[in-house]
């Protein structure tokens, strides 16, 4: 018996001191291997005054959180907390002031502040001022109409214009001119737009207005979208027809709704072109009337177009179908759009550009045009189910009518 008690204290002094060491290995694992770290330990980050936005890799075991040691508004971490391993983005905004500036991130691990900050530095700017464009300049079109001289500055600035007797002030802020040109009556004609720094009036910088002859009824490079992508294949940010503000809407042009689209207007706004259809319809464009004509008039149309191809180098169909709106009859109604951009293989090259006029632009004539004449482009057709590939997406830009 008392082997018995003895046999059974032994046991229960084995297991007390299992129990033991496993809680010993428990508060090991919980203290000793607990860990957080960015990938690479960097101690900061110093930024040039351009916006910025950089990538790290977080690893952690533990809850964790980013806290900034000053209010403020040009420079975050997203995420700011997390659980475990992650990636997060210091979004650093451009720094407009000519002043260096700086904040401190403080890292909270487990509720626990670590002893070392986070340092983000950024340069001060210099002072400039940008037009928008300014080497291309602005084409005006004969029938005259309003155009904007787009600004970006860190500074106070104010205008001079070369000649004034043809172009009027409609309003200015401080991104932006808003001019207003008469119509022209005669030949071609330029002005010059220069931006100039109150305070530093060796910083200045020269925009040409170019006005085409009377002969032009209708000019349309469509500057004054700017949706999106320049890239064709990017949709992301491209914006239809039925979502573009009332101040762009009120400039004439239209598309017309596709009923087994829902109604949608198909026409996508880009910066400076519009891309017409989506996968499996047709989108159009229709210009305003051609109310510079006074009774009837032959007329040239000239435009720019280039076909879809996908980033991975998929063509859509590439039909252009013309028709007239009002009186008028027209020598082309369709036209094959064979030249396409690269796509992410840039197969034609670096320099390659799809909008050289030598293989994107197109023209054709009206015969008998009025001042309610009205010009229809569109992708193909509206219902595209079944048809071809399915898809047929164009892009137009430089649209332009000139008499005969």
């Amino acid at each position: 018996m008392i082997n018995n008690i003895c046999k059974n204290i032994k046991f229960i002094f084995l297991v007390l001191v299992s129990v033991f060491l496993a809680s010993c290995s428990d508060d090991d694992k919980t203290v000793a291997n607990q860990y957080f770290f960015i990938e690479g330990e960097p101690s900061g980050y110093n930024s040039n005054p351009q916006a910025v936005t950089i990538s790290y890799v977080v690893r952690s075991n533990r809850p964790w959180k980013i806290e900034a040691r000053e209010d403020v508004s040009w420079s975050r971490f997203f995420p700011s907390e997390g659980k475990d391993d992650g990636i997060v983005s210091l979004i650093i905004k451009e720094n407009e002031t000519f002043d260096v500036r700086n904040v401190n991130y403080a890292f909270i691990v487990d509720g626990v502040e670590q002893p070392v900050l986070f340092s983000v530095t950024q340069d001060g700017n210099v002072p400039y001022i940008t037009i928008t464009d300014a080497q291309k300049g602005i084409s005006v079109p004969g029938t005259g109409g309003e155009f904007t001289v787009s600004v970006k500055a860190n500074v106070d600035w104010s205008y001079i214009i070369s000649d004034d007797l043809w172009i009027e002030l409609v309003s200015q802020s401080s991104s932006q001119i808003v001019f207003k040109a008469a119509e022209n009556d005669g030949s071609e004609r330029d002005a010059v737009v220069t931006v100039v720094s109150v305070d530093y009036p060796e910083l200045s910088q020269n925009i040409i207005i170019t006005q085409s002859s009377a002969e032009y009824i209708l000019e349309e490079d469509f500057s004054w979208l700017n949706y999106g992508n320049t890239i064709h294949y990017e949709t992301s940010g491209e914006t239809r027809f039925d979502l573009w503000s009332e101040s762009e809407k009120s400039r004439g042009w239209y598309s017309t709704p596709v009923a087994s689209s829902d109604n949608q207007q198909l026409c996508y706004a880009r910066p400076g072109f519009v891309k017409l259809g989506k996968t499996n319809f047709g989108g159009d464009l229709i210009t305003p009337a051609l109310s510079a004509i006074e009774g009837i008039a032959d007329v040239e149309v000239t435009f720019k177009a280039t076909a879809y191809i996908s980033k991975g180098g998929a063509k859509d169909d590439n039909e252009l179908l013309i028709s007239i709106i009002g009186p008028g009859e027209i020598s082309q109604s369709l036209f094959i759009i064979d030249n396409y951009p690269n796509s992410g293989n840039m197969e034609n090259g670096v320099d390659y550009d799809v909008w050289d006029p030598s293989i994107a632009q197109r023209s054709f004539e009206i015969k008998g045009a009025t001042s309610e004449t009205k010009i229809k482009f569109l992708g193909g057709a509206y219902e595209l189910t079944g048809v071809g590939q399915g898809k047929n997406r164009i892009f137009l830009d430089d649209i332009k009518v000139k008499r005969k």
